[in-house]
């Protein structure tokens, strides 16, 4: 707003040039405080306020017409959990479950680590899952994505699906009042910064340094998929993205690890060619 009033008082609308060197400025000041997509956001409201004025006949002239603040987004790669980790960390909670039989919440935050672990589902949707979307009969789980999207994601894992029988065995009470496949201790849903909280506190206790989140857990199934052969259509699918472009981010992942492995293990490494046959 103190941008705009900048723009409009004394008689500036005018005065296209001069609006051009304040949007410009604006802009320049924009990249400095925010993130690339919060500045593409911006700007696309600025953009669209000047349509708006243009449309309405309260400018002369769109300072946008002729102003180029177009910029590529630089690609960021989604961060994953190594594998250790990962193991780490489900390891550490089924040594304290194997002491602590009775401890009804340890039992549930396995079952919900197992569960993001399981089919890389975004936090809200975990937190979000209803008592009926889980059929632990065919082990299929039903989730609502953005925009409220529908998709199936079968559970493949049987010690997982046995995990989750046992939870729900200890729990039936709490859900079916509740609604919710995931309780809290107070009978509530089990909401999405408290399954944060959740990850960060085994993961130290796991010993991993990290900071570990329930999304690069959705990160991680995507690009361990991958680089296990599976077809990107499929990850997609499981992981309900809208686009195959936003999937193949996962691909660049994939490809550093198999830049490694090629640097590390062709056979290539071990062969004496060219200078060091002649060695021989």
């Amino acid at each position: 707003m103190q941008f705009l009033g900048v723009l409009f008082c004394g008689g500036a609308v005018g005065e296209v040039q001069k609006e051009r060197w304040i949007i410009e400025e604006y802009i320049t000041q924009l990249h400095k405080i925010y993130k690339q997509k919060t500045v593409k956001r911006k700007i696309a409201s600025l953009r669209a306020f000047y349509n708006y004025l243009e449309e309405t006949e309260r400018l002369e002239e769109n300072p946008f017409r002729r102003l180029k603040v177009g910029f590529k987004e630089d690609v960021i790669l989604p961060r994953t959990i190594p594998r250790q980790d990962i193991e780490a960390i489900l390891n550490y909670m089924y040594r304290q479950r194997n002491a602590e039989r009775d401890n009804d919440r340890l039992l549930r935050d396995i079952a919900v680590v197992e569960m993001l672990f399981g089919t890389g589902a975004r936090v809200f949707e975990v937190s979000m899952l209803r008592k009926d979307a889980v059929d632990l009969e065919s082990g299929a789980i039903r989730f609502f994505g953005k925009g409220g999207k529908e998709r199936y994601v079968q559970l493949g894992e049987e010690s997982v699906i046995g995990i989750l029988r046992e939870y729900v065995g200890r729990n039936r009470g709490s859900i079916e009042r509740c609604g919710y496949f995931f309780v809290n201790r107070c009978g509530r849903r089990f909401r999405e910064q408290s399954i944060r909280d959740m990850l960060k506190k085994y993961a130290r206790a796991a010993g991993v340094q990290k900071t570990i989140t329930p999304h690069q857990f959705r990160h991680s199934v995507a690009t361990y998929l991958i680089e296990e052969g599976v077809d990107i259509s499929y990850v997609q699918q499981i992981l309900g993205h809208s686009s195959l472009r936003t999937t193949q981010l996962y691909l660049h992942i994939a490809t550093e690890k198999q830049a490694e492995i090629l640097r590390l293990k062709h056979p290539r490494k071990r062969m004496r060619i060219g200078e060091s046959a002649v060695m021989r």
